[in-house]
C-alpha cells in the first residue's frame, strides 16, 4: 500500500526513481505525409491534422498495395500488431531504463506493464519475461484498459511494492502501440483520434531504500536523476464518464476510440482541485513546484491545464515538446517529458516536481516527487 503524504514524513523508507528509458516503433511521419499517404482531402479533416501542434509521430502503418493504398487491417491483425509492437518497444524501453539505472535484466524483481491499445492473455508482463530472459520468479502486474492516466496508476502500485520490498528493483513499463487501435474512415470522430496518437513505450526503475538507510546525494552519483516519490492524488470526474471510451464499431468490425471535444475543458476545470490536494498534504503551494511534467494529451488539453493551474508555457515546455515530436503517446507520455527534463540538467537538489496524467473515467492522476 502506498503511504499518504503525512506518513511519508514519518517513515524513513523512501521509494525513488532510479532510471528511465523510452522507445518508439515504426517510422516517424509528419502530419502532412500522413494526410498524403491516406489520401485525405476533406478540408475539415486536414485542418484537424495540421492545427494539432504536432509535427511528427511514430506509427506502424499497414502494408501498401501495388497502387500505394494502405490495406485495411482486421481486428485480429491489429491485435497481432499490438503484441508485436508492444513487445519490441517495451523490451527496448526496459533495456534503456536498466542502462540508465546501472542495472541488469536479472536484477528485476517486479514488472508492472501498462497498455490500453490491445488485449493479451497471458499479459505483456509474462511475454516480456520470456522475451528478455528475466528471472521466472519475477513478480508481475498488468494494467490494461485504463487509458492515458494509467502510467501514474501503475506507478502508485509499483511504488507500493517497492516500499514493501526495500532494496529490490521494480520496473514499470508503459507500452502503447496506438497504431494498433486505429479505425480508418471519413468521419470527424476518427479524424480527431487519428491526428493525435503515436506509438511509444517508456519504463521507470523504482527502488525503495531500507528504513534505516540515510540516503544522501553524496551516496549516489546519479542522485539528481533519482527523485523520491512522496505521494499520489487522484480525481475521478464521474460526470464525464463517457467522454473518453472504446466502442465496438459494428461496420468496421473493430474497436474505435472516442474523444469528446469538451474533454480539454473538463480536465482543465478539475485540475486545481486534485493538484492542490496533492500539495496540501506536504504543506506546499503551486509556487513551490519547480518542475511540471504533464501528459501530452493534446494542444487544447495542455492549454486548459496550464491556464487553470496558472502555469507558464516554460513550465510545460517538455509536455509541448513531446506532443510536437511524438504526438500523444498515451500512458507513457509524461515519462518522455520526465526524461527530457533530466537531460536538460536544470534540476537542483531539493526541487519538487508534479507528475500529472489524464484519461478515461474521466480521471486526473498526480504524483509529487522531490530531488
Amino acid at each position: 500500500m502506498v503511504l499518504s503524504l503525512p506518513e511519508w514524513k514519518i517513515n524513513t523508507a523512501a521509494a525513488r526513481i532510479a532510471g528511465v528509458g523510452t522507445a518508439t516503433a515504426g517510422r516517424s511521419y509528419t502530419q502532412s505525409e500522413l494526410l498524403d499517404l491516406f489520401e485525405i482531402t476533406d478540408p475539415k479533416v486536414r485542418s484537424v491534422f495540421l492545427n494539432s501542434a504536432i509535427e511528427r509521430r511514430h506509427l506502424t502503418l499497414p502494408d501498401q498495395d501495388a497502387d500505394g493504398a494502405f490495406r485495411t487491417e482486421t481486428q485480429h491483425e491489429l491485435l497481432a500488431k499490438h503484441k508485436r509492437t508492444a513487445l519490441d518497444m517495451g523490451a527496448k524501453a526496459v533495456r534503456s531504463c536498466l542502462d540508465d539505472a546501472g542495472l541488469e535484466p536479472t536484477d528485476i524483481d517486479y514488472l508492472c506493464c501498462v497498455t490500453t491499445t490491445g488485449f493479451l492473455t497471458p499479459g505483456l508482463s509474462a511475454l516480456l519475461i520470456r522475451e528478455m530472459g528475466l528471472l521466472s520468479r519475477t513478480s508481475r502486474l498488468d494494467v490494461v484498459g485504463m487509458g492515458c492516466n494509467a502510467g501514474l496508476n501503475a506507478l502508485n502500485a509499483t511504488t507500493g511494492w517497492a516500499v514493501a520490498n526495500p532494496g529490490k528493483v521494480a520496473i514499470m513499463l508503459c507500452a502503447e502501440a496506438c497504431s494498433a487501435a486505429y479505425v480508418m474512415d471519413s468521419s470527424m470522430r476518427t479524424a480527431v483520434v487519428n491526428s493525435l496518437f503515436g506509438d511509444g513505450a517508456a519504463a521507470l526503475a523504482v527502488i525503495a531504500d531500507a528504513p534505516d538507510t540515510a540516503y544522501t546525494l553524496a551516496d549516489d552519483p546519479h542522485a539528481l536523476g533519482s527523485p523520491r516519490i512522496l505521494g499520489f492524488a487522484s480525481h475521478l470526474i464521474t460526470d464525464a464518464m463517457d467522454a473518453m471510451r472504446y466502442d465496438w464499431d459494428q461496420d468496421q468490425g473493430k474497436f474505435s476510440f472516442y474523444l469528446d471535444p469538451q474533454i480539454p475543458y473538463v480536465v482543465g476545470a478539475n485540475a486545481e482541485e486534485v493538484v492542490d490536494r496533492l500539495l496540501s498534504g506536504a504543506g506546499l503551494r503551486r509556487s513551490d513546484i519547480g518542475h511540471w511534467l504533464v501528459h501530452s494529451g493534446g494542444k487544447k488539453v495542455i492549454d486548459a491545464v496550464r491556464v487553470n493551474l496558472g502555469l507558464t508555457r516554460h513550465d510545460v515546455r517538455h509536455t509541448s515538446g513531446v506532443l510536437r515530436d511524438h504526438g500523444n503517446l498515451s500512458s507513457g507520455s509524461f515519462l518522455f517529458s520526465y526524461q527530457r527534463l533530466l537531460r536538460e540538467a536544470v534540476v537542483r537538489s531539493g526541487d519538487y516536481g508534479v507528475l500529472m496524467a489524464m484519461g478515461p473515467g474521466s480521471t486526473i492522476e498526480t504524483a509529487l516527487v522531490q530531488w
